[in-house]
């Protein structure tokens, strides 16, 4: 595949979403193929996958029911949007991919990281992307930004204990180990102009590296 397949992974509140949603916007208007989408959904089954997943009624949901429906979404996800893109060789900015259901389901979940990846090789067949950039917020301020912005989703997710989102920021710290040279970290604690700019930084350099532009 030709294309470039760039991640962004961080806890609730982080802000990664407006970012990388800026930095689509600003890529398209440099003239370049971007084709930016969301773990889970994306297309139209895992949109209804996402239904299932994070409606705040479906409490009594299993761990690992959680985890096969993040896998299932993502496979069909990959099939239909993602490979074809890279394939074209566009650049593909996806919002939480495998290394979210690592953290969430396998370590804040407790089922085992070494589980979740077993499920999920087998839906990606061991496609991953070329960056993942981490966005590290202290989880208090992630929360409260949640709390105070109208506009986002309230999901299933946000509704879980402190104890549990502390959790995946450790599961999130053990990725960052494990996989050096495809992660890279920014402070999402600073204002948004400040962490858009160094996110556009990073994936701009990659972009060069890679000759896309």
């Amino acid at each position: 595949m030709n294309g470039i397949f760039i991640t962004v992974e961080g806890p609730e509140g982080a802000g990664k979403t407006s970012v990388l949603q800026k930095i689509g916007q600003e890529l398209i208007r440099q003239g370049l193929n971007i084709v930016l989408t969301r773990e889970p959904g994306g297309i139209r089954i895992a949109e209804q996958i996402r239904e299932v997943i994070l409606n705040k009624e479906n409490t009594e949901m299993d761990e690992r029911t959680e985890a096969l429906l993040y896998a299932a979404s993502r496979r069909q996800h990959l099939v239909e949007k993602v490979i074809p893109a890279l394939e074209k060789g566009d650049i593909v900015l996806c919002d939480r991919f495998v290394d979210s259901s690592l953290a969430y389901q396998g370590y804040g979940r407790n089922i085992g990281m070494d589980e979740v990846w077993s499920i999920n090789q087998f839906a990606t067949n061991g496609i991953m992307p070329d960056m993942t950039i981490y966005f590290d917020v202290d989880i208090e301020r992630g929360l409260n930004r949640i709390a105070k912005n109208d506009q986002r989703e309230v999901n299933r997710l946000d509704l879980e204990t402190l104890d549990f989102h502390k959790r995946v920021q450790e599961g999130f710290d053990l990725l960052l180990k494990k996989f050096p040279d495809r992660f890279v970290k920014i402070d999402a604690n600073e204002d948004f102009e400040k962490v858009y700019e160094h996110a556009l930084e990073l994936i701009k350099k990659l972009l060069l590296e890679r000759g896309a532009i």
